[in-house]
């Protein structure tokens, strides 16, 4: 069991049964459908793998359709969104893999200075997308998506794909970013955004206006608000992915982790931490979760590049774990 008394999970590295051939170090996505479907995204021959809630393989699609999988998101229609970060697009499918929407060009990043994925190459904010992260949708079906590695904005569509503001600009301020790489909006309108290398979280409205943050978080990947309003959160931590030349704030830090708070900011659960990052219930590399319509919880882990292809961890490490609620 982790968690809490009030707020307890079960871990399960192995619910899932793929059939031969199917086989991922790197989940960057997972997101849950209206019928409680699993939708993982992956970096992989397969990118999108979709099981039954209880584990049973349905089937794959997206071969070929990818450059390097990031973020999925799934809409209350069921249309599935992918961002793919290499590609500097985001792109709107039907649950079947039929395009229906594409943002941003392919192949082609936004002039913001940046000369690669890091983050401190950056000059200055700029239009979508360089290096997009991942996608929210709005109460009334508005597409936000946080912009990313080579940017430091959120961008907000119409549904149609029409852009009508973005904000944020490079910085540790309010409003700024540093790797804003995860987003959530809640069903009242407040935005979320898991602001990673400033390790907090920054809360605005849906025309962008700062409202606040919260520290006490160690590199948020991506962020998910429950039916009760909480706030979960998927913690990279200290001891993967790190860049080129940044140390870990204390020899002590966390690793990757799982922290869970109410509306007002207040811790109710929290684990993992890297400790032994191979066990059901602790983590090398969070980069994403979902909830189900029941509370039960996914979180996808990106193995490999954090560290896993460096001997880290080892290659059998989990990508994804189930967390049913108890």
């Amino acid at each position: 069991m982790v968690g809490d008394a009030a707020l307890s999970f079960a871990a399960d590295d192995s619910w899932h049964l793929c059939p031969p051939g199917y086989e991922w170090s790197e989940v960057a996505g997972v997101a849950c459908d209206s019928r409680d479907r699993v939708y993982i995204f992956s970096r992989s021959d397969h990118p999108v793998v979709i099981f039954e809630r209880d584990g049973t393989f349905l089937r794959s699609w997206g071969e070929g359709v990818f450059n390097s999988p990031h973020g999925i998101t799934i809409g209350p229609d069921d249309m599935v969104y992918c961002t793919d970060y290499l590609d500097h697009t985001v792109k709107k499918f039907t649950p079947d893999g039929r395009l229906l929407l594409t943002l941003g060009t392919s192949g082609q990043p936004s002039a913001t200075g940046a000369t690669s994925l890091d983050f401190r190459t950056i000059r200055h904010s700029g239009p979508p997308f360089h290096y997009p992260t991942n996608v929210a949708l709005g109460p009334n079906g508005e597409i936000f998506v946080s912009d990313g590695y080579g940017n430091a904005r959120i961008h907000k569509f119409t549904p149609d794909g029409r852009l009508i503001i973005s904000w944020g600009e490079p910085g540790s301020g309010p409003g700024q970013f540093h790797i804003p790489h995860g987003i959530a909006v809640d069903d009242q309108g407040i935005v979320c955004v898991a602001d990673r290398e400033n390790s907090r979280l920054q809360f605005f409205s849906t025309e962008g206006e700062f409202l606040e943050s919260w520290p006490d978080i160690a590199r948020p990947c991506q962020v998910a608000f429950d039916a009760a309003g909480n706030v979960i959160v998927a913690e990279l931590g200290y001891r993967a992915g790190m860049w080129p030349g940044t140390e870990a704030p204390t020899p002590d830090a966390t690793g990757g982790r799982v922290s869970i708070f109410s509306q007002s900011g207040a811790l109710l659960a929290r684990w993992g931490g890297g400790r032994n990052p191979t066990a059901p219930g602790d983590f090398f590399a969070p980069h994403d979760l979902s909830l189900d319509s029941r509370g039960d919880l996914y979180v996808a882990e990106v193995v490999a590049s954090a560290g896993g292809n460096r001997g880290l961890v080892p290659p059998t490490c989990h990508a994804l774990q189930k967390f049913p609620r108890l």
